[in-house]
């Protein structure tokens, strides 16, 4: 697992440099990548599915990008999007088609479900954690209102 965490590391401090995040700044995101997909590699360890781990990895993500952004005072984002990079289902997207090309179809629609349901999960998490932190912020406070 720590071989899988380091390498984790560099990758998502190496989407931060492609993603043009602040050098100062990409090292958090690489720990936030990190500890992403050290909840979702131990989550399913302890019983929980593939999907309800990405869930709660995308969750705890958002959350720590959320904290972390207002104590760097620097946008959400330049945290969240390397953050949640270690859980996109590429390689199970690639699978999917791969069983399409194929022609086995049956499991090609059973690993595109997987798949959906992830990134479904995932941009649940992000979501939930997304409306915590705006609880009690009206309109005028998320958005220009004065265009």
């Amino acid at each position: 697992m720590w071989l899988e965490l380091i390498f984790c590391f560099m990758s998502t401090v190496a989407f931060g440099i492609i993603f043009n995040i602040p050098l100062r700044l990409v090292w958090w995101g690489g720990g936030i990548g990190m500890l992403t997909w050290f909840i979702y590699g131990t989550l399913p360890e302890i019983g929980l599915t593939q999907v309800n781990a990405a869930a709660v990895a995308a969750f705890t993500a958002a959350f720590t990008s959320h904290r972390l952004a207002k104590f760097k005072k620097v946008p959400v984002t330049t945290f969240m999007i390397p953050g949640i990079i270690p859980l996109v289902p590429g390689g199970r997207a690639y699978e999917s088609m791969l069983a399409f090309v194929e022609e086995n179809y049956v499991n090609g629609l059973g690993l595109s479900v997987e798949t959906l349901l992830q990134a479904g999960a995932i941009a649940g998490g992000v979501g939930f954690a997304l409306s915590l932190f705006s609880i009690g912020k009206g309109a005028g406070q998320r958005y220009e209102t004065d265009r």
